[in-house]
This record gives C-alpha cells, sequence and structure tokens, in this order.
C-alpha cells in the first residue's frame, strides 16, 4: 500500500535535471496524522469498491470515475489502470456499437461519442501527466488510448489525435528536455504519424527531417541532453538515406557534426552525454562500423587524417581541463584507433603513455583496462 503522504501528493514534481522537488515525510502533527489516516482508510474503500465492481462486471461511468480518483492519487497502481481498460473498452464497445466509417467533415453520432470518451481521458491524464512525468503507467495507458482511436476511428479523425499527442510530447519536453519518457513517446507518435495507413497522400514526406531539426533545437537549448543526442544519432542514418546523399553529401554532412560536436565539448568537457554522441562519430572511422557509418566509403588514408586531426583536436582541450577524464579516454581511444587503421602509434604514442598514466589515477576503477592497455602501449 502507497504511503498516502500528503506532503508527497502535493509535491510530486522530479526531482532530476535540475526541477527541484520539496522532500516529503510523515505528517508531524495530530491533526495532519488524523486526515492521512481518513484518506487511507477513503483509498481503502475505494479500492475495495473499484475490484468488486470490476468482479461483479459493473463497467459503467460510474466505476471509471472511481479509478479516476485512485489513479489520481496513485498511478503506480497498474492493477486500476488495467480496470480501467476494461471499462472504457465496455463503453466504446456496447454503448457504441454502430461504428462505421465517416467522411472528414463529420463522423456518426457513435464515432463522435467515440471521440468524446477518448479526448475525456486523454484529457485527464494531462494533470497526471505533469505532476507526475516519469510514470510508466500514464505513459503506456496513453499509448494504449491513441491504438484504441487507431482501431475504432476513421484514419483521418485518429491522425488529429495522433497530431495532437506531437504537440503536447513537444510541450512536456519544454518543460523537462531530458526526460527520456518525452523523448521515447514522442517517436512512438512520429511513428503512427508515418504509418502508411495515417498518410494524407502518397506524396506525404517523412517526419524524419523535422524530427532531425527538432534535436538540433533542443540540443541548442541544453547542450547536457543525452536523449536528444541519441535521437540524433537513430535518425541519422535514415535522413541520409531519404537525402539520397552520396559520399560528397555524407562528408559534409560528417564534418558538419564534427564542428558541432566539437563546439559543444568546448562548452561543457565534463558532459558524459557529449562524449557519448562523440564516440558515435569516432565509429565512422572504425572499419568494423564502416557499413553503418555516415561515411562507409571513406578510404583508409582518410579515416587515419581524419582520426589524426582528431587527436590534435581533443589534445588542445586538455588546456585547463587537466581534471577531465573523458578527454584523457577519448585521447587514448583514438590513439588505439589509429594504430587499428595504419600499424602504427600515432606521432603522440610518448604522450599517450602520460596520458594513459593520469587516466589511471582519475579513473582508478577501471585499472584493469588501463594495466592492459598500458601492456599494449608498451609492446609497440
Amino acid at each position: 500500500m502507497l504511503l498516502l503522504y500528503s506532503t508527497v501528493l502535493d509535491n510530486e514534481d522530479m526531482a532530476s535535471h535540475g526541477v527541484p522537488k520539496i522532500a516529503g515525510g510523515p505528517p508531524d502533527s495530530a491533526e495532519a496524522r488524523s486526515k492521512e489516516q481518513k484518506t487511507i482508510a477513503e483509498y481503502k474503500t475505494l479500492v475495495a469498491m473499484v475490484n468488486h465492481r470490476i468482479s461483479s462486471g459493473v463497467y459503467s461511468e460510474e466505476t471509471l470515475g472511481i479509478t479516476s480518483k485512485l489513479l489520481t492519487w496513485n498511478p503506480e497502481y497498474y492493477t486500476v489502470w488495467n480496470h480501467r481498460r476494461r471499462i472504457l473498452r465496455y463503453l466504446l464497445t456496447h454503448e457504441n456499437s454502430q461504428l462505421v466509417e465517416a467522411s472528414d467533415m463529420g463522423g456518426t453520432r457513435s464515432t463522435k461519442d467515440t471521440i468524446v470518451l477518448i479526448s475525456n481521458d486523454l484529457g485527464f491524464l494531462i494533470p497526471l501527466l505533469r505532476k507526475f512525468p516519469k510514470c510508466y503507467w500514464i505513459w503506456n495507458y496513453r499509448h494504449w488510448l491513441l491504438e484504441e482511436s487507431t482501431l475504432l476511428l476513421p484514419a483521418s479523425q485518429a491522425r488529429r489525435l495522433w497530431e495532437q499527442e506531437l504537440a503536447l510530447a513537444g510541450k512536456m519536453l519544454s518543460q523537462d528536455s531530458r526526460n527520456f519518457h518525452g523523448w521515447g513517446y514522442r517517436r512512438t507518435v512520429i511513428a503512427a504519424l508515418e504509418n502508411p495507413g495515417f498518410r494524407l497522400d502518397a506524396d506525404s514526406k517523412s517526419l524524419t527531417e523535422q524530427e532531425f531539426h527538432y534535436t538540433t533545437k533542443m540540443i541548442n537549448t541544453n547542450l547536457s541532453n543525452f536523449s536528444a543526442w541519441h535521437n540524433r544519432s537513430k535518425l541519422i542514418p535514415r535522413l541520409l538515406e531519404e537525402r539520397q546523399a552520396d559520399d560528397k553529401a555524407r562528408r559534409n554532412f560528417l564534418d558538419e557534426e564534427l564542428e558541432l560536436i566539437q563546439r559543444a565539448l568546448w562548452a561543457g568537457d565534463q558532459d558524459q552525454s557529449l562524449w557519448f554522441y562523440h564516440q558515435y562519430l569516432m565509429c565512422t572511422f572504425d572499419p568494423r562500423f564502416s557499413s553503418q557509418s555516415i561515411t562507409p566509403h571513406l578510404s583508409t588514408g582518410d579515416r587515419i587524417r581524419y582520426v589524426s586531426a582528431e587527436i590534435d583536436k581533443v589534445r588542445d582541450m586538455l588546456e585547463g581541463a587537466e581534471d577531465c577524464k573523458y578527454i584523457y579516454q577519448a585521447l587514448i581511444d583514438l590513439g588505439t584507433l589509429y594504430k587499428d587503421l595504419s600499424g602504427a602509434w600515432p606521432a603522440q604514442a610518448d604522450q599517450l603513455r602520460e596520458w594513459l598514466a593520469v587516466l589511471r589515477k582519475l579513473d582508478p576503477l577501471r585499472e584493469g583496462r588501463w594495466k592492459d592497455l598500458s601492456a599494449k602501449l608498451q609492446a609497440g
């Protein structure tokens, strides 16, 4: 049973990503404890009531209202979400059994009733998402509602609901740009809108370009946004394919991305999310991943020149950031990649040993890895 501390109920905003959260705790006065006991008693009564109604097959709007109150108190109670699904599905299929396809100008009464039921339930979830933006069950239920709309409504009307969801996802991410639930949900919505059954016409454009520019916008708003960088990396292969980019266009694109991450790293060298994206770009020069990279047809000589230039750029970042382990780790990784490509260590081989010695001090938890690299350097 969830402890229904009133302070927790009133202050359930997420504490992560710089969003403050007021600490909750048990009530510290007799009056508060009495109020809490009444709340818990009411909560238990409602749980028993809804379970009895569901077991008795009473799938009414009144039962739906009871689940609304319970979920407003405790959205982590997934059983109640499943009860709510059963109720809504009953209301959608039994009281609206005459569903037929309708034109864009307006549907039958039953179609309109379906839109009202689903829209009202989507509206019910908005305050919950604001209060509990990282509750899996809310996001899962919302997704289920939209899937039901796809099954029960004409494609054009269902698409409007999904388009509204894209706007909602954008609004949620504007409030917490690193909410990975929001990013995952946005990808789900985009996939639904790109479904062939939802295309307005045969010439409808893919949303890949739009989503790529969206990641740029979010990154420019907040560089420390792992989800935006991750989404960007997932979009790039499809983006280049849809652009029908040739080798020259792909190389220009790579140069632009390298310049973008370089500027970002100079602004935030301690930000691990930036180094993850940098590592993703460096995979372009690793023959093991060449077929999946931005520029799959780079020659070995070109790869070596890129890696050598990158070593110099990353090394320049050490000035004033001598305690940043990510810089040393990137330099070691780049030096190793250079060796794999050319068969010899780069000109900075002596510095590689120095950098590795510093890295062993900064990151002792990976001593085994650094020891193996040291042996590899010694062997030449």
